[in-house]
């Protein structure tokens, strides 16, 4: 007779979606009445070609704009302090348009300092996030990005 112990995995998933982007923006605007330009435009963490050859004040400036982002979307779904120390994330990016997408340039290093940032993991380093994994797809109707935490 064989035994074996199936372990318990918890799952959450994040969405982000125009709708998302469209809530937040609201959300900024309702406290920066002066600003005149959304915060997030499209429903994907900036790729790696488009933050890493700006100048360092313009990164820190983007960097800061997905900071803010993030924690009010981790604070909008309830998980801010969950404070997450054992865990893999899947990431999938779904672009509105057939062009060609290096998964590679998807990884969303704003995200994951914000979800540091607002308590919602512990870390991002290998002692807590044990795997990232990047995947694209193509969907014209509903573009997004589909973060998927697997808790061990």
């Amino acid at each position: 007779m064989v035994e074996f112990y199936v372990k318990e995995v918890t799952f959450i998933k994040l969405v982000i979606d125009n709708d998302v982007v469209k809530r937040y923006n609201q959300y900024y605007f309702s406290q920066h009445p002066k600003a005149t330009k959304p915060q997030i435009d499209k429903p994907r963490h900036p790729s790696i070609n488009q933050w890493c050859i700006l100048p360092r004040i313009q990164m820190n400036t983007l960097k800061q704009k997905w900071k803010l982002f993030g924690c009010w979307l981790i604070n909008e779904l309830g998980y801010t302090n969950m404070k997450l120390d054992n865990f893999d994330i899947i990431m999938t990016v779904f672009f509105d348009t057939k062009k060609r997408h290096d998964v590679d340039n998807q990884v969303p290093k704003f995200l994951l300092d914000s979800f540091t940032e607002s308590g919602f993991i512990v870390d991002d380093d290998e002692n807590h996030l044990h795997s990232l994994t990047l995947k694209t797809g193509y969907d014209k109707e509903n573009p997004r990005t589909e973060i998927e935490v697997i808790v061990n």
